[in-house]
């Protein structure tokens, strides 16, 4: 997928979740209270999704992935969502909702 075509399907995951606000210019992302829990990589394109432990680890596994890197940093709570999920964001929706749901846990910044 070229940049363009990921920024769409992530624009159209997030549009599956009226509630959620994509911010940034270059670099997309998703926050509640002062936690971000999605981002698009500006310089590779790649989208990172934040999750609790036990959905990042069956994510992982089930979709043949790994941890989100940005920047040369692995991104520990960040799992990489691979180019052929980006492109069906109805099956990524309800990561997109646990996503959310797990941040608005954390304390707020």
């Amino acid at each position: 997928m070229d940049r363009e075509a990921i920024r769409a399907a992530y624009h159209a995951l997030i549009d599956t979740h009226p509630e959620i606000e994509v911010k940034g210019k270059d670099m997309l992302y998703t926050s509640v209270n002062g936690h971000m829990f999605s981002i698009v990589n500006k310089t590779d394109g790649e989208v990172g999704l934040r999750l609790s432990k036990e959905d990042r680890e069956a994510f992982i596994a089930e979709h043949d992935t790994a941890l989100h890197e940005s920047y040369g940093a692995v991104m520990r709570e960040y799992v990489r969502i691979p180019h052929r999920l980006l492109e069906d964001p109805e099956s990524l929706a309800p990561y997109l909702a646990a996503s959310y749901d797990y941040v608005k846990t954390l304390e707020p910044k």
